[in-house]
Order: C-alpha cells, then sequence, then structure tokens
C-alpha cells in the first residue's frame, strides 16, 4: 500500500510511529541504513544499530515543531532517535535545553532520560540517505509521515525549519496535509520569520559539521533562534491566551 494511503488512516502518534519503523517504501535508502548498520563505524563497533526509519518524537502538546532534514547515519540510524548521538544533536539539545525545551542539554542514547517540554522533533526523510542527500522521489515519498504529523500535533504555533530542504519539505508536507501556503514561498535565510495564518514558521541553518565547524553557525546564531521562539510564543498567548 502506498506510504499516503497509509498515513492517513493512522489515528494518533504511536500509531503513525510504528508505521515510520516499519516503512520499507525506498528500496536506495533500506540498503544503505542496513549497509551501515552491518559494517558500522569503528568507534562503534560494540554498538548495535537501529538501521530503521526513525519517527518523531517529543511532546505530543507542542507548540514549537521542529523539523530536520534526515537521520544521521552513524547518529539517529544507530542510536534510534533522531539527533541523537551526533554534532548535530549536540548543539541543538545544547540550545534546546537552555531555551527550556528540553530537560538536558545532551544527547547519546534513546534511553537516557530526555525529554522534551512544549516541543517536538520530526524530519522531511526518515531514513539515512547516502551522503546526507535524499532524492526528489525518495523526498515525495515519505511526505505522507510529515503530513500527518502536522494534523495529529493541532497545538503547534511554531515551526523551526533546520536547513532549506527542511523548511522546503515542510512547506510540501503542510500543503499535502490541506494547509494553506503562502505564495510566493517563504525565503530562506537564517533567523528569518513568515506568518503563516496563525503559525509562525522561522529558518534556521541546520546544525550540521558543515555548518558548525565552518563558522557559518554559532552556538549564539542557534541559541537566538530559539529567544525568538520564545518571544513568538508568549506574543501568541498574549493574543489568544492559548498556552501554559
Amino acid at each position: 500500500m502506498p506510504v499516503a494511503a497509509v498515513a492517513c488512516e493512522l489515528a494518533t502518534l504511536p500509531e503513525l510511529g510504528r508505521a515510520v519503523v516499519a516503512c520499507r517504501a525506498c528500496p536506495r535508502l533500506v540498503a544503505h541504513r542496513e549497509r551501515v548498520a552491518h559494517e558500522k563505524r569503528r568507534q562503534y563497533l560494540d554498538c548495535a544499530y537501529w538501521g530503521k526509519p526513525l519517527p518523531g518524537f517529543g511532546d505530543p502538546q507542542a507548540r514549537v515543531l521542529l523539523v530536520g532534514l534526515a537521520p544521521a547515519a552513524h547518529g539517529g540510524n544507530r542510536t534510534g532517535r533522531l539527533f541523537t548521538g551526533d554534532r548535530s544533536g549536540d548543539w541543538l539539545f545544547a540550545a534546546l535545553h537552555a531555551a527550556g525545551f528540553a530537560n538536558q542539554p545532551e544527547s547519546t542514547d534513546r534511553r537516557d532520560g530526555l525529554r522534551l517540554t512544549d516541543a517536538y522533533i520530526t524530519a522531511a526523510v526518515r531514513c539515512a540517505p547516502p551522503d546526507n542527500k535524499p532524492s526528489r522521489v525518495e523526498l515525495e515519498r515519505c511526505r505522507a509521515y510529515l503530513a500527518r504529523e502536522l494534523q495529529l500535533l493541532p497545538r503547534v504555533q511554531v515551526v523551526v525549519a533546520l536547513g532549506r530542504i527542511a523548511m522546503d519539505g515542510y512547506l510540501a508536507a503542510r500543503a499535502a496535509a490541506g494547509q494553506s501556503v503562502p505564495r510566493p514561498r517563504p525565503s530562506f535565510g537564517h533567523g528569518a520569520t513568515h506568518q503563516l495564518g496563525e503559525l509562525t514558521l522561522v529558518t534556521s541553518y541546520h546544525p550540521s559539521q558543515q555548518n558548525t565547524l565552518t563558522g557559518r553557525l554559532t552556538r549564539a546564531m542557534l541559541a537566538e533562534v530559539f529567544v525568538t521562539v520564545r518571544r513568538l510564543l508568549q506574543r501568541a498567548r498574549d493574543q489568544t491566551g492559548r498556552g501554559p
């Protein structure tokens, strides 16, 4: 059955998560994630790799949704949770913790006690792609999972897109979920904000080593994104009364 047909019938986030983990819709991604899990990286030879697609995770009542690109081959594909066990996650969880969205500043394993409050993390693609580059077809095929998540997370007020592909993936999933997408589409820029009806889209450089090691993204720049998110949540609370 096509991914879209499966996803639209799922009534809860746990059901959706189980369907994601069982997915084998993209042969190239299946082969890559399983080969990586078998061959492993030398420093992780004693680890039992997850080697499957990754569901989103976090607070089901979240007002903040973070959208990344895809799991890292030796990060999420190893640990079984997005952004867990890799350098990108080191930056992201430190920023989330500083802003009060995470109970700890780092995450190395899916059983390490990390809890998100008022935030939910997902991705445009759920399997680790070769060279971190999913194909257009793979992005389209996986889109139904993100679209269904948008429908099952009704309290979201702010979306943080980590990278241009994540932004494009979110907007495409938004359209697939029957939600409006402005024309022209929002342009990508670090720290930019775009009003989409009652929801605000915030775009940020992805905390990949390609960006962090070159100085394109600094910890201060990433922290400022979540200062903006907090300000937007407060503004929404003041205007609508929604929020804790």
